[in-house]
């Protein structure tokens, strides 16, 4: 209860900022995408650091699937991957900074939620990773189950789902345990790491990531269970569809290309060869072009060119060509089995 109610007068707070924001920002509605263009770049919300989602290497270089996720609009927009700047945020700060216009979009593993998407001034613009919140746990505890956590110091990030998620499954279970919060991830799992908590919870794909911190990950275990629906995805400013389409259909076109066969090794040679029509459509030979989203009728075959497209985007970041070595499962294209799902572009 006293999770609940600490998140509560989080999202409040949040909330009023948003109503605010919302009121001039709707009196200047479909000006983001002009200001984008006008700037040359596109201003990305991302994490201070998430191996495979988004992470700085030592040379400030950035890498992961929702970094790839800025490029592809970087793409669509200027013919340009390149032409994006980043801002790494904690999970505090992000909606603050797409509300005030600190940032274009916000791709940071963040879950799409009710709360979210209907009082925060903000719309999500699609799923580029489905996920779910789980358990990661010292394997010395001899724990095989999140049913035997009963009274377990619980490390947590502030500011994200994860906290009402836990409190729920904690109170459904009858189970206590002890929150011990902090404010940016690398925090959390240097904590689990001191023994400062007896699990780590987040979502699972984080879990994979944090534990390649561990100086022995060997040590540590991800729990079988998944007890929550985290649809992460890009995020926009409410009241801008013209910049909202961008980055929604840049996504979707990167599910379409991987749909067709179409990859950033073999894009040009369709571009000569292929005599199938969507094929055409995508790469920008037929059909509406670029002309719907006042982008260059060359908007999709930019970004599959330059970013990849999903299943290549995914793998190299998060899959098996990865250090995470997750699997598609859930993320996998719907014809095998995954809700990866493009719509038509026609």
């Amino acid at each position: 209860m006293e999770i609940k109610g600490m998140m509560k007068k989080n999202y409040l707070a949040v909330a009023a900022i948003a109503s605010a924001v919302l009121i001039s920002s709707n009196a200047n509605a479909g000006t983001t995408f002009d200001a984008v263009k006008k700037k040359g770049f596109v201003q990305c919300g991302v994490t201070t650091g998430l191996t495979g989602f988004s992470a700085p290497d030592d040379k400030g270089n950035w890498t992961g699937i929702d970094v790839d996720g800025c490029r592809a609009v970087a793409a669509a927009v200027f013919g340009d991957a390149k032409a994006v700047k980043f801002t790494p945020l904690t999970a505090k700060e992000r909606f603050t900074a797409l509300q005030s216009g600190e940032i274009d979009m916000l791709s940071r593993n963040t879950t799409w939620t009710l709360t979210r998407d209907s009082s925060l001034g903000i719309s999500f613009a699609g799923v580029n990773y489905y996920d779910g919140q789980g358990f990661l746990v010292n394997k010395d505890l001899g724990v095989k189950s999140a049913t035997e956590l009963d009274g377990a110091a619980v490390c947590i990030q502030a500011g994200t789902t994860t906290e009402l998620n836990l409190a729920d499954y904690f109170r459904a279970k009858g189970m206590s345990y002890t929150p011990v919060t902090y404010d940016k991830s690398e925090e959390t799992v240097k904590a689990f790491e001191a023994g400062r908590c007896d699990v780590l919870t987040s979502d699972q794909s984080q879990l994979y990531a944090l534990r390649l911190k561990l100086k022995s990950p060997e040590a540590a275990g991800v729990l079988p269970e998944v007890i929550s629906k985290e649809p992460l995805g890009p995020v926009v400013r409410q009241g801008d569809d013209a910049w909202f389409k961008v980055v929604r259909w840049s996504l979707i076109a990167q599910v379409n290309a991987e749909e067709l066969g179409v990859t950033s090794a073999n894009i040009d040679d369709m571009k000569k060869n292929s005599t199938d029509p969507n094929v055409k459509r995508l790469i920008g030979l037929d059909g509406i072009k670029g002309e719907g989203l006042n982008l260059d009728d060359a908007w999709a075959y930019n970004i599959v060119k330059q970013v990849g497209n999903y299943g290549e985007m995914f793998e190299r970041n998060v899959g098996m060509d990865s250090p995470l070595k997750i699997a598609r499962g859930l993320n996998d294209l719907w014809t095998r089995g995954g809700l990866q799902y493009g719509t038509p572009i026609r």
